[in-house]
């Protein structure tokens, strides 16, 4: 069936950190005064953030959710730096005021870039008549970096983990966004970076999953695809059917 809307996970498939995390996190930092090691920060960043509990909390809105979006990303910070001993050399009201500024500094476009085919198959899909939407773990900052990457235009529906209460692979968040797009899940894919929380979560769910395996980590599986790019053959051979 050739799908009525498309949606997307959007860090690490439309869009990924600049360098890398624990460049960023350096970078801003240095500018409170303290000096670590990138590589350092990357690999305790991914720790911290695979031990962190799901980007989900069900009934908070305005400002009570964001309070919580900031209490959760403060806790994968300072386990961040604590995990390299560097969380003492800021001292807690200088933390608070880094924290600050690095959560507004992952709101914008600085730390982030499109991967190269990102605009050229949102518009191709676009042009073929089918909605675009964003599926995402991600929290209430999304719609001013899609804003601040230019890609709000292309998305109909923004599905988020926080404002919706269920992380995924819950299944749940996926009907949120079916919901919100009027469409049963056989009338809609998925595609994402995440085997698990993307492919595995979606397919779950009901909606036919595409797995964007950049990294070439599984070769067997067959609903894998190598870049956003490889979507568009296999909505041309629906055409053909």
């Amino acid at each position: 069936m050739r799908p009525r809307v498309i949606f997307f996970d959007a860090v690490g498939t439309l869009f990924r950190v600049r360098g890398s995390v624990g460049q960023a996190y350096s970078q801003v930092a240095a500018a409170y005064g303290v000096s670590v090691d990138p590589q350092a920060l990357n690999r305790a960043f991914a720790q911290a953030f695979a031990s962190a509990p799901p980007p989900a909390c069900a009934g908070l809105l305005g400002s009570s959710l964001l309070a919580w979006e900031r209490a959760w990303w403060r806790q994968v910070v300072r386990q961040t730096f604590a995990g390299v001993g560097s969380l003492a050399a800021f001292g807690e009201e200088r933390f608070e005021a880094f924290f600050a500024r690095l959560f507004e500094y992952f709101a914008g476009a600085d730390p982030w870039e499109l991967y190269p085919e990102t605009l050229p198959v949102l518009q191709a899909l676009q042009g073929e008549g089918i909605r675009l939407g964003v599926i995402s773990n991600f929290d209430s900052r999304l719609p001013k970096v899609l804003q601040a990457l230019q890609l709000e235009g292309y998305f109909s529906s923004l599905t988020l983990s926080t404002q919706v209460g269920h992380a995924k692979p819950d299944p749940r968040i996926f009907q949120a966004a079916l919901e919100t797009q009027g469409i049963p899940p056989a009338a809609a894919w998925h595609i994402g970076d995440s085997y698990r929380e993307d492919y595995q979560g979606a397919k779950a769910a009901g909606l036919r999953a595409l797995w964007l395996d950049r990294e070439g980590k599984d070769s067997a599986c067959q609903e894998r695809i190598e870049n956003l790019w490889g979507s568009l053959p296999l909505l041309n051979a629906l055409e053909r059917n």
